[in-house]
């Protein structure tokens, strides 16, 4: 199994930043694409962030210029919120897909999501 746990929500005013973590665990082989998706109340889940593992990077149109997804050699994942709105406001999951390795070193793929984490922009 694959495992991701979620770090850095919080309360901000608006403009200001905050830094998401996500850092997955397990018998990864490969992780091919790591994602920030968000859920605001009484809406349905969006993706907000995803690079690969070449390091191409896609936003969604309300985050362009403010939001900044990373990743580095260790399995973890970044988001870098700036310049934060109150439409903003949401339950952040992390996202991984990949393969793992299994009972036998057999490779099969999987989809892992984060527990979620809470970012509320107020005054």
């Amino acid at each position: 199994q694959v495992q991701l746990v979620e770090s850095g929500g919080g309360l901000v005013q608006p403009g200001g930043s905050l830094r998401l973590s996500c850092a997955a665990s397990g018998t990864i082989f490969t992780i091919n694409t790591m994602g920030w998706y968000r859920q605001a109340p009484g809406k349905q889940r969006e993706a907000v962030a995803l690079i690969t593992s070449g390091g191409s990077t896609n936003y969604a149109d309300s985050v362009k210029g403010r939001f900044t997804i990373s990743r580095d050699n260790y399995n973890t994942e970044y988001l870098q919120m700036n310049s934060l709105k109150p439409e903003d406001t949401a339950v952040y999951y992390c996202n991984a897909e990949g393969s793992m390795l299994g009972r036998g070193g057999v490779r099969s793929d999987f989809s892992s999501w984060g527990q979620g984490t809470q970012v509320t922009v107020s005054s």
